[in-house]
């Protein structure tokens, strides 16, 4: 409770079925590897591979299934199912995007999206709570979830 400390996983999978034409139509799913929770640091990085937060030996992973997604002006917002830590929640997240459409220099269209939401990590069964000399806890309870997706639709399939 110090700072805030900034992590990312690096091996993600997942799917977007787009509805170009709702996009409350449309459907996402995750899977995230935990163990490839990176804040480059490798002692805290191991510290929550362990049983004292993500314990991987036995949740080895996080997954995020899409229920709907609700439209309010610009503003879309994405309610799903989380399962961390062998705990399933329902969250929401807000959504910026998604972009315009792009085309790369190889004839693929691309598109951006970045979605955020706040959980409690106790909600989801991460319990650590070691404390200061002052009393004060180490580890805070919320935790700022940031997703940037970036989708891909090949040459020569058509969108819509």
């Amino acid at each position: 409770m110090i700072s805030n400390v900034t992590g990312s996983f690096t091996k993600v999978n997942g799917s977007v079925e787009l509805n170009e034409s709702d996009m409350t139509k449309s459907q996402v799913d995750a899977v995230i590897d935990v163990s490839s929770v990176d804040t480059r640091v490798p002692d805290r990085d191991n510290d929550l591979r362990s049983p004292n937060f993500f314990d991987v030996a036995k949740y080895p992973t996080m997954e995020f299934k899409s229920k709907r997604i609700t439209k309010s002006g610009d503003r879309l917002q994405m309610v799903g199912d989380l399962t961390l830590h062998g705990t399933t929640r329902e969250v929401t997240l807000d959504v910026d995007g998604p972009t315009a459409q792009i085309e790369d220099p190889w004839g693929s269209v691309r598109r951006g999206f970045s979605a955020t939401t706040t959980i409690n990590r106790k909600d989801f069964g991460v319990l650590y709570n070691h404390l200061m000399k002052g009393g004060e806890a180490v580890v805070g309870d919320a935790v700022k979830i940031q997703i940037d997706v970036e989708i891909k639709r090949p040459k020569g399939v058509k969108g819509g």
